[in-house]
């Protein structure tokens, strides 16, 4: 091969891997839309309480950043629990919720609907926006 060609396949090859490094970067932590429920009792939560279910393992770097942030959001607002999902020790939770990754959150309201999915970090603003569409969160505040 020449080396001319050559030095174009590596030249695109970085311009794709470029470009897919900036899509998931874009797109990470981003809220997704979410619909239906979820099982309250197998993921330990209150009925009649919202919460921020965080699904985290035990190599997510990511996940202690992720998870202060959301027990300072449910300080904030008091109104809020927070749980902290270790897909490590449970796994089957992982295929029931449709998580691929961590980490993953979810804020679920006090009906067990899931209003607001965040793949990766959320950004503080995003959860704070979808905070503010929960009805029970305004009447509260």
């Amino acid at each position: 091969m020449p080396l001319s060609s050559a030095l174009l396949t590596v030249g695109i090859l970085l311009a794709v891997t470029a470009a897919a490094g900036l899509v998931w970067r874009l797109r990470d932590g981003r809220r997704r839309t979410a619909a239906g429920g979820v099982d309250a009792a197998r993921l330990g939560l209150l009925r009649g309480r919202t919460a921020f279910v965080l699904f985290s393992s035990e190599t997510c770097s990511r996940c202690p950043q992720v998870r202060r942030v959301l027990r300072e959001l449910a300080s904030a607002h008091g109104a809020i629990d927070v749980h902290d999902i270790d897909l490590t020790h449970r796994a089957d939770l992982a295929a029931e919720n449709r998580v691929l990754s961590t980490p993953t959150t979810l804020l679920v309201d006090s009906d067990a609907r899931v209003v607001a999915r965040f793949v990766g970090v959320p950004r503080r603003h995003d959860l704070d926006a979808a905070l503010n569409e929960l009805p029970a969160l305004q009447e509260t505040a």
